[in-house]
């Protein structure tokens, strides 16, 4: 088949593209701009389009005989920009997409939102039926996109929605990798008492379920949590991701609502000068708010499993990064 897939030079969006073509698919993968090593995507054979999904001439162009649809690209951890950035990338860029592939008449249609727009679990581990409580534009504008997909599946297309966890793995310079980092020095600050539930995601066990979303009998109109079969403490998380390294560590207790307090001065002390801010509200969340979640119904309609258990896949990440010169 031939599948478009946008966010395709981010990490989750290579990884899919990777595994897309070791399946026999044809695929056009769309970004706004180049990433961690685009080229390796071209030399796989991808057609890659440098494009905003907010173009919707290009959009049009890059649906054209596509079979299917995996939506990933978004507005994610944009410092330096207004509100109406996200709303303009993750909800008009996802109309755009959605009404492109109607006129294409695209087989299905996979949109990846986030578990975040769940914001905080007040009673963990919540399913997908657990308040809508987005805590920032990202998470917000994610799921104002929600209602958009299942508009276009009362139209007749089918459709199904991922709300990924904490994603980590191999190829991500980004995300786990402040952890890592921290973790190589021999102490970590732990800014509360550690308990906070935090859900991995590996990666492969990601792009599993974005494969199992392409079934056309499945899942349509559905939106589904997609994690690891394991949910932690975060102190516990950091103490395996120091034993995947081969460290010996020591947690620092410190009290969260100082570092909260100074997350939204500097912040807002940084914003009119453009400059990212080394703490922010958002990096704040990960010590205070609890992100655990159940994967049943994933498992009963799309048959998803996840196969790369967390001290597995922490290890693998460590090698990555090693491997890269990262640590």
């Amino acid at each position: 088949m031939r599948v478009l897939v946008t966010g395709a030079t981010g990490f989750t969006g290579k990884a899919l593209v990777k595994r897309l073509i070791a399946d026999g698919h044809q695929v056009v993968g769309m970004d706004y701009k180049e990433g961690h090593k685009t080229d390796e995507l071209r030399s796989w054979g991808a057609e890659i389009v440098i494009a905003s999904v907010t173009d919707r001439e290009a959009v049009a162009r890059c649906m054209r005989g596509v079979d299917i649809v995996q939506h990933l690209a978004a507005a994610f951890r944009e410092m330096n920009v207004p509100e109406s950035y996200y709303y303009e990338v993750n909800v008009n860029g996802t109309r755009n997409m959605l009404e492109a592939a109607v006129q294409s008449k695209v087989r299905k249609f996979i949109y990846c939102s986030t578990c975040g727009v769940h914001g905080n679990i007040d009673h963990p581990p919540g399913g997908e039926n657990a308040p809508i409580q987005p805590a920032d534009y990202y998470q917000q504008t994610k799921y104002e996109a929600e209602p958009l997909v299942l508009e276009y599946v009362k139209k007749g297309l089918k459709a199904s929605i991922i709300r990924p966890a904490a994603i980590y793995g191999p190829g991500d310079p980004e995300r786990f990798y402040l952890i890592y980092q921290r973790v190589a020095s021999g102490w970590f600050p732990m800014f509360g008492n550690g308990k906070t539930l935090y859900h991995p995601l590996y990666i492969d066990n990601l792009i599993d379920a974005f494969v199992l979303a392409m079934a056309e009998d499945k899942g349509n109109g559905q939106a589904y949590l997609i994690a690891d079969e394991e949910y932690v403490e975060i102190g516990d998380l950091v103490r395996r991701v120091a034993k995947a390294s081969g460290i010996k560590l020591r947690l620092v207790y410190l009290p969260v609502w100082p570092v909260i307090v100074v997350g939204h001065i500097v912040e807002k002390a940084c914003k009119p000068f453009g400059i990212t801010p080394p703490i922010f509200p958002r990096r704040v969340d990960w010590y205070r708010q609890n992100r655990a979640f159940r994967i049943d119904k994933a498992k009963r309609e799309l048959g998803y499993s996840p196969r790369v258990a967390l001290d597995e896949g922490l290890k693998r990440t460590y090698d990555w990064y090693v491997s890269e010169g990262l640590l």
